[in-house]
């Protein structure tokens, strides 16, 4: 159940959309939290990330990794047939999934290894150019021109 109404933010700002809609999904009480795969998240640097999820008993075939604008997206699915065995105890949870990961603008994506079950992925900060921070030039000799309409 949902204790704060957004509603206010949404019709009163433009241009704030992905703060609100991450409030949003975070206020949300609704939707149940997944926990199948365990998964870590570690900042590897300033601008670096580390996610690194448990696949155990899925192959590289078997594994997907997208990313989709602001997301990242990785999904399982079992490709051979385990309905001819007899289990006396199964604790290996192989069953299909799709986690998603929400990015924010810029992280992309810079590899992913499969390693001893654990399927390892990296993502950094790419900040475009025109984005960051340049310094201006200040001239006490001329006078600045201004364009006239």
């Amino acid at each position: 159940m949902r204790t704060v109404d957004l509603t206010p933010f949404y019709r009163s700002t433009v241009g704030f959309d992905q703060i609100t809609d991450l409030l949003d999904r975070v206020l949300t009480k609704d939707v149940a939290t997944p926990s199948y795969p365990p998964y870590n998240i570690v900042k590897t640097a300033e601008d670096a990330w580390q996610i690194t999820v448990a696949v155990a008993g899925f192959s590289d075939d078997e594994l997907g990794l997208e990313q989709r604008e602001n997301s990242l997206i990785v999904t399982a699915q079992k490709a051979g047939d385990e309905a001819d065995k007899t289990y006396l105890h199964r604790g290996i949870a192989t069953r299909a999934f799709e986690r998603k990961f929400h990015l924010a603008d810029h992280v992309r994506v810079t590899g992913a290894t499969n390693e001893n079950g654990l399927l390892h992925i990296a993502l950094e900060r790419e900040v475009p150019e025109a984005l960051k921070p340049r310094q201006i030039a200040i001239s006490t000799n001329k006078p600045v021109e201004t364009i006239e309409a």
